[in-house]
């Protein structure tokens, strides 16, 4: 497992982050509003919710944020109502990409999918195309600075409470769980006050491709900036090695 977190990147989207907070409180926050929705506003009896949270506090979005967007959510019969959309296409030299959206009106988005891609001489796919590259598991990434517990402590910590893997990097560590098992290693992590950079069920690449050619990664680069600035986009997977 070792050598695949790409904790640069997580570093790097979270400055981006960092430099455009409304954008991803917005994006968390259509997340606690559905999942509110589908399950009820008690994350102990709403697993998705839990997950949305573990993601808002890994993401140092403040509690009293997350609660207000809980309890509006909760009392709100007049929300708009939010539609989970996944697209799957190809990026230069058939780099596979994941777009999940959430969104109100899903010709707009499609729209606007299909011409991040086109934009990025990629194509859009059938759904299924791609998918079976990636492997659903929940992710959580440790800063080596922010951590005083050592490596095998750490270890042994989340193993125990139900982490499938665990792996050290340079500056990181990252641990992996099956998705029904990251709510209880993310609470043990929180209990024993171990900050988190990244925690999140998310899409991983079975393999990651390399592109050596310029114009193909300007070309990944607009897709995916364009995808990024949509903000009807949740997030985006892809097998693109950086």
């Amino acid at each position: 497992m070792s050598g695949h977190s790409k904790f640069a990147n997580i570093k790097h989207k979270k400055e981006k982050n960092d430099a455009a907070k409304g954008k991803i409180f917005t994006i968390i926050g259509r997340e606690i509003a559905v999942a509110v929705k589908e399950g009820g506003p008690d994350p102990a009896n709403n697993f998705k919710l839990a997950q949305v949270i573990a993601k808002a506090k890994a993401n140092n979005m403040p509690n009293d944020t997350i609660d207000r967007g809980i309890k509006k959510a909760a009392g709100d019969a007049n929300a708009v109502n939010y539609e989970h959309v996944t697209y799957e296409g190809y990026g230069p030299n058939g780099i596979a990409i994941i777009v999940d959206a959430l969104t109100d009106n899903k010709n707009r988005t499609a729209a606007n999918v299909r011409s991040a891609f086109t934009k990025g001489n990629g194509s859009i796919g059938t759904q299924g195309c791609v998918s079976f590259m990636f492997d659903k598991k929940g992710q959580i990434i440790i800063d080596k600075e922010e951590c005083d517990m050592g490596a095998d402590d750490l270890m042994m910590l989340a193993l125990d409470a139900g982490a499938a893997d665990f792996s050290e990097e340079e500056d990181s560590y990252e641990i992996i769980t099956e998705p029904d098992d990251f709510d209880a290693v993310y609470k043990v992590l929180e209990e024993n006050k171990i900050a988190m950079a990244s925690a999140e069920v998310t899409m991983i690449p079975q393999n990651y491709v390399e592109l050596t050619d310029e114009n193909a990664v300007k070309s990944l680069n607009r897709t995916l900036e364009l995808l990024d600035e949509d903000d009807d986009v949740q997030a985006v997977y892809h097998n693109w090695d950086e």
